[in-house]
């Protein structure tokens, strides 16, 4: 096998025709400035060339169902592994993906408490016990008693829905003797008594049919259809999920039957392995059967529907009946049917478990998922919060959003509180709880509303009242355009399932516990803290046989989390709601846990996110990798990981078209100690950035926020210098956006720029009369549309078309700066409609994108490129980069302006055409920082930033410190939460968390200079810190 990755000519993107050598098995690191080509090698040339040979030598059939990947621009490239990629990207979007899932290690977690939980009643908690057929038969009575007593001398077939359906199919199919027996008890209550068989199973199943037949039974009960067999094969598809019932008989719910119901519950109990179905066909029977007290656990209820199958599997089609579908009850298949279990139930309450399986503990699959939530642990439901704007202000003066239009509404809320004998001039907040409530859900009182037409007139009516609540989701319902959606959906909020408290499972199984602890509260708990408690774990006798190997895998898995600084998650977290770096680093910790070897593994700066403390165990676990036999190859900026690389790669000279070139490559030694290399100059002390002179002082107070206790804040009350630059610090964990992301940021939206965003938990807040307006600078995508792109989003295009537009060529030919626009008809290319570019599909081939024949690639018709200014097109001007482009337009200040915002923050190397999905989440970020420094200073402003060095180099970091100082030397105050010590030295302030992560964080560790952290023994901020003040 070959010891070195050898590439030869890449020239994908920036890249100057890069030739090198990478050896494998090592840890090598790619670094460089931004926009320099390390991703354009890491990713764009060796992963995509490796996945690309992955996938062309299956067959052409399974390359139908994977994604085609186009062939890098590279001459060649020898030596490469199976690669796998772990980039920054959200693991997933779907709700049903949670950390657990995602790390497999709910799947052991499933697997353990099938086999080795055990079940408990989820009224009494006792545990539950063998059932007898006798206790069996008590209940299926029990549950018709009530109805029988009312209801002697009734007709016999007065009953309807499902229960003449019942009785028409089984006369069909049924010999005299049952049917006589049926319809010689008036009015009776009856049921099916079955034997479940198949249970959501594929298969055609002709020798089940068959070999019933032999021992005497003919009428079962297919998906929900009472069939009889007659020898003749059934058509079943193989490929759909069926359920199959044997009907053992149908009979009069009295007591006089007692003991025909008992023999059929003991022969449904021989036939399906101690499980048994009633079915009861008569609609009052169910009413009361689900209302019983001794009634089971396994009700279908008729509204439910089938949940969805896993995002990583795919969906299996299932057939149940068309009126109704299963609720998830394992066997269930209609309202008022009922699963018995004559080996484990409640003896006092009835609640009956068949024997456990992983399914059952699947939020995924309708066997364990929660009827009303259907597993997502959620529900939207309309926010009160959000509905009423301002609590300060009375119903007259707009308390309530006016999401309904004309003065009619506001007369009606009126007329309700005055209903209530309440005043509408009376604030929100000082109206009686019970006015507020009714005004929110309704009453079922008659209102009287006096209204006053436009013409003057006086008129009135008695309306029933139903509540805010209720008309806003009316108008949900009503929305006929997605515009008309978007506009109640700010209302609405997501709250935790009230049948299962967000526990996405049925009460059953939520009860059956291991260690005392039930999957939930065992995935409640954060990694840390699960693996303590299974470290603790031990079983005896056949338990242990079954259960130590299961609980190995959890074990390792969960270590692995840990191993990568993600102790503090919970296992229930929902993926969507992680961050790049935690979302990259499951996945790593999940390819640990694969072990594979021989692999090789690209990784796009593992480190986000993670304060130095968790750095030390991130590296190591990327040792680990490499030790295993993999390549692992990193594109980083992290001196730690830089310094304990075994090669290094670094990209420059500059960005760009100023990058693309290997500048130096080697050990870290070889890179400190080559003068030409950028990186090796700050690892060297060569350069560096320097701490600032003086520390500023607040300029006009603070800002404080009381009572902060959103996650694991532990009621904190904190104060923001105003006027100054502030870091908020700490472990990954500690609570740094519970407390700015979650609490303080949309809190000041709100209060200041008039956003209706959800706040976290606190109680007051004061110092805000300081500021005028507050600014988000996050990482999420700045475009949703490949057209949209930087030069359009901080508003620099509108000036470059008005200035073309104001050419004497232009001007002649009549054209507006519209003319310019090629989102546009009239000057854009309508054969590729302002793309630049056609997509040919090749099949079995990539696609293949090929440059618009009409326009050459340059989106705009012969008319409208023969518009110049100074000798360029308006395509020329969007194939410019920012500095390009600042050179061009240095005369047009409106132009220069934005350019230069652009290039300080260290852009100056991005097209300005250039899709703006294309950029990374760094780079979105610092085009929306440019977007705001070009907008008029208040002097009052609060910017916030979320780790605003991703994706930074040394050189970058530096340049980005002096645009944020510029922020703050104009009397703004820059909050910005970040874990890069070269960042934190240079704040005035620092607010730093802890002292660990999730319910070990949450609180103040530290807060003051960069000084008074370092002199706090308590934090680790402090203590990395100190070295890097003492070089200065």
């Amino acid at each position: 096998m070959e010891r070195e990755i050898v590439i030869k000519g890449a020239r994908e993107h920036t890249l100057q025709n890069v030739s090198l050598r990478i050896p494998r098995d090592k840890l090598v690191v790619i670094t460089g400035l931004s926009g320099s080509g390390k991703s354009s090698l890491a990713f764009d040339t060796i992963y995509a060339e490796g996945q690309r040979r992955y996938v062309e030598s299956l067959s052409s059939y399974a390359r139908m169902f994977l994604g085609r990947m186009s062939k890098p621009d590279v001459d060649s490239i020898d030596g490469l592994s199976p690669a796998v990629s772990i980039d920054q990207k959200t693991t997933s979007t779907n709700p049903r993906s949670t950390v657990a899932t995602t790390t497999e290690i709910y799947d052991y977690l499933r697997l353990l408490y099938a086999r080795v939980g055990v079940a408990h009643c989820p009224e009494c908690g006792k545990v539950i016990t063998q059932q007898t057929a006798d206790q069996v038969t008590d209940s299926i009575l029990n549950a018709a008693a009530e109805t029988s007593n009312g209801r002697d001398g009734a007709a016999g077939d007065s009953a309807s829905g499902t229960g003449a359906e019942v009785d028409g199919a089984l006369r069909a199919c049924d010999t005299g003797t049952a049917s006589g027996q049926g319809a010689g008890i008036s009015g009776a209550p009856r049921a099916l008594i079955m034997a479940p068989l198949v249970q959501g199973k594929k298969g055609e199943f002709t020798k089940l049919f068959a070999d019933l037949s032999r021992e005497g039974f003919v009428r079962f009960r297919v998906d929900g259809t009472i069939i009889k067999y007659d020898g003749t094969p059934l058509t079943l598809n193989k490929k759909v999920k069926h359920f199959i019932e044997v009907i053992i008989d149908r009979v009069v719910l009295r007591e006089s039957s007692r003991s025909r119901i008992t023999s059929a519950v003991e022969q449904a109990s021989i036939l399906a392995d101690g499980s048994v179905l009633v079915s009861f066909v008569d609609e009052a029977t169910q009413a009361n059967a689900q209302s019983n007290a001794s009634a089971p656990a396994y009700v279908a209820t008729s509204d439910a529907a089938t949940v969805t199958a896993d995002a990583a599997t795919s969906p299996d089609t299932t057939n149940t009946p068309a009126q109704h579908r299963s609720s998830g009850a394992k066997g269930a298949r209609t309202s008022g049917e009922f699963m018995y279990s004559l080996r484990n139930a409640c003896p006092e309450h009835g609640y009956s478990v068949p024997d456990l399986q992983p399914r059952d503990f699947s939020f995924n699959a309708p066997y364990g998922a929660c009827p009303s939530c259907l597993g997502l642990g959620s529900c939207e439901e309309v926010d009160p919060h959000l509905v009423v704007l301002d609590t300060s202000l009375s119903i007259a003066q707009g308390a309530v959003a006016p999401f309904k239009t004309g003065n009619y509404y506001p007369q009606v809320l009126e007329a309700v509180v005055q209903h209530m004998g309440g005043n509408a001039d009376t604030p929100w907040c000082d109206l009686p709880e019970k006015t507020r409530h009714v005004l929110l859900y309704g009453t079922r009182e008659k209102v009287r509303v006096h209204y006053i037409k436009i013409d003057g007139r006086k008129t009135f009516w008695d309306i029933e009242w139903h509540g805010i609540v209720a008309a806003v989701r009316d108008k949900l319902k009503e929305a006929s355009s997605d515009r008309q959606r978007d506009k109640f959906m700010r209302y609405i909020a997501t709250v935790p399932c009230e049948a299962c408290k967000g526990q996405r499972l049925r009460p059953e199984m939520l009860a059956v516990t291991v260690g005392e602890k039930s999957i939930y509260e065992c995935c409640h708990m954060s990694a840390r803290d699960s693996l303590a408690f299974f470290e603790s774990l031990h079983f005896s006798g056949s338990k242990a046989l079954i259960a130590e190997p299961i609980v190995k895998e959890i074990r390792a898995r969960l270590q692995f989390l840990v191993n990568v600084g993600l102790d503090y998650l919970s296992l229930e977290r929902s993926c969507s709601t992680l961050s790049g770096g935690e979302a990259q680093r499951i996945r790593l910790a999940t390819q640990i846990g694969a072990g594979l070897m021989g692999v090789l593994y690209i990784l796009d700066e593992p480190s986000i996110g993670l304060h130095q403390r968790d750095n030390v165990r991130l590296i190591r676990t990327l040792q680990k990798l490499r030790d295993l036999g993999n390549t692992v190859l990193v594109v980083e900026h992290d001196e730690d990981t830089i310094r304990v690389a075994d090669w290094v790669i670094d990209m420059g000279p500059g960005a760009g078209e100023h990058g693309g070139h290997v500048v130096a490559q080697g050990t870290p030694a070889d890179i400190i100690a080559n003068k030409k290399s950028l990186t090796g100059a700050y690892l060297s002390g060569r350069k560096s950035i320097a701490v600032p002179r003086k520390r500023r002082h607040p300029r006009r107070g603070t800002l404080t926020l009381y009572g902060a206790s959103e996650n694991n804040l532990q009621n904190l009350t904190v104060s923001i210098p105003l006027g100054t630059f502030t870091c908020v610090t700490g472990v990954s964990g500690s609570g740094k956006s519970s407390l700015i992301s979650d609490t303080l940021a949309p809190l000041l939206c709100n209060k200041l720029n008039g956003a209706r965003m959800k706040e976290g938990a606190y109680k007051r807040v004061t110092g805000l009369e300081h500021l005028n307006k507050v600014i988000i600078v996050d990482q999420s995508p700045i475009g949703r549309t490949p057209r949209s792109n930087p030069a359009t989003y901080v508003g620099l295009w509108d000036h470059v078309r008005d200035l073309y537009a104001s050419t004497p060529e232009a001007k002649l030919k009549g054209f507006r700066p519209s003319r310019f626009s090629f989102n546009t008809e009239g000057g854009r290319c309508e054969v590729c409609k302002g793309d630049g570019q056609l997509k040919i599909e090749m099949h079995f081939l990539p696609d293949i994108y090929v440059a618009c024949e009409e326009c050459d690639g340059a989106r705009y018709n012969r008319e409208t490129l023969s518009v110049l200014y100074k000798g360029k097109s308006i395509a020329d001007v969007l194939d410019m980069t920012v500095d390009e482009a600042l050179h061009f337009f240095e005369n047009i200040s409106c132009i220069r302006t934005k350019l230069q915002s652009l290039h300080d923050v260290g852009l100056g190397y991005i097209r300005l055409g250039q899709s703006s999905t294309t950029l990374s989440g760094g780079e979105a970020q610092r085009v929306k920082l440019s977007s705001e420094l070009n907008k008029r200073a208040t002097g009052k402003t609060m910017y916030i930033l979320d780790e605003p060095t991703t994706g930074l180099h040394f050189e970058d970091v530096d340049q980005l410190l002096s645009v944020l100082q510029r922020l703050v030397d104009a009397g703004n105050t820059v909050l910005v939460i970040e874990h890069n010590l070269d960042v934190i030295k240079c704040a005035d302030h620092i607010i730093d968390l802890g002292p660990e992560g999730g319910s070990g964080g949450g609180r103040i560790v530290a807060c003051g200079t960069p000084e008074d952290v370092c002199a706090c023994k308590e934090s680790y901020t402090g203590q990395f810190l100190t070295p890097l003040l003492a070089r200065g």
